[in-house]
């Protein structure tokens, strides 16, 4: 009950720390995989603190969820003191890691910290900005990995990243919208700034904007040089079909919840991202194997 505590399923976001290294092309690189891997558990830690800030601060309310009063403070399960001497432990265990990993990272993690903490004392209750913020926790992972394997963060990368988390975000309020219809009752506080027809637009016109900055990139000049490809565009169909597979689940199977719930369990969308992963590797790691040149004159 204690590691349920923690969310350690949510700790699949902080993955986005390794995605600088991998479009760096320097995902082979054993030092910078091992940094990485030390602030991935620092950010885990960190963001483990702050789920148990806003449960804390949220169980009255949790309770009344179908799902959130599942969670250790809401259902008892873990009492309030418990809970938080544990998070004051993994603030000094997380921000330890980051100083002896590297202190910019650290600076950086110091801001992910401040912004969730503005979120979960009152922020979270401004319709929009809630979305914001959530944003701009993922544009700070991959700034956090960018600075810990000291590679450059392509404009590109932010821009694509921010999009998908603000995507993700409408999905989950979407979803909140929806447990207030069929129950009468307001999740949250900043529910009562959206319903269903302005969080259909938002998901409509920012899928729309992902895809077409997608193909942006993957046509972008200076990233064809820069990769050495003039074949990233393939890579976009695989971006389409797992938006398409996440709409699906939105407007057909209305499962909207937990992007990383989603993740965890539809196999469309893991297969989609596999594929996606093989792709880009092969044209970042293997464009001078024979046979991906081959293929890259045929195609």
């Amino acid at each position: 009950m204690y590691l349920k505590l923690l969310r350690p399923k949510d700790w699949a976001k902080n993955l986005f720390l390794f995605i600088p290294l991998f479009f760096a092309g320097e995902f082979l690189d054993r030092t910078k995989l091992l940094h990485l891997l030390f602030g991935f558990f620092a950010f885990s830690f960190i963001a483990s603190s702050i789920y148990i800030i806003n449960d804390y601060r949220d169980r009255e309310d949790d309770r009344k969820h179908p799902t959130k009063c599942k969670r250790p403070l809401a259902s008892g399960a873990v009492s309030p003191t418990t809970a938080i001497v544990i998070c004051i432990l993994l603030i000094i265990a997380g921000f330890g890691i980051a100083w002896a990993t590297r202190q910019e990272f650290a600076i950086v993690l110091a801001v992910y910290f401040l912004l969730n903490l503005g979120y979960c004392f009152g922020l979270k209750n401004i319709a929009i900005l809630d979305i914001f913020i959530l944003a701009a926790g993922f544009v700070l992972r991959i700034k956090s990995g960018s600075v810990i394997a000291d590679v450059p963060l392509s404009e590109w990368i932010i821009i694509m990243v921010l999009l998908l988390a603000i995507f993700m975000a409408i999905g989950k309020r979407r979803d909140d919208v929806l447990l207030k219809v069929s129950s009468g009752m307001d999740m949250r506080k900043s529910i009562k700034g959206y319903n269903l027809e302005l969080l259909n637009v938002l998901l409509a016109v920012v899928s729309s904007i992902i895809v077409v900055c997608y193909l942006m990139y993957t046509m972008d000049p200076d990233v064809k040089v820069r990769l050495g490809t003039y074949r990233l565009y393939y890579t976009g169909v695989f971006v389409l079909a797992g938006l398409m597979r996440y709409l699906q689940l939105i407007y057909i199977s209305e499962d909207s919840g937990s992007p990383t719930r989603i993740l965890y369990k539809d196999r469309f969308i893991q297969i989609t991202l596999i594929l996606w992963i093989i792709s880009f590797a092969i044209i970042l790691y293997f464009k001078d194997v024979p046979i991906f040149n081959i293929l890259r004159n045929l195609f």
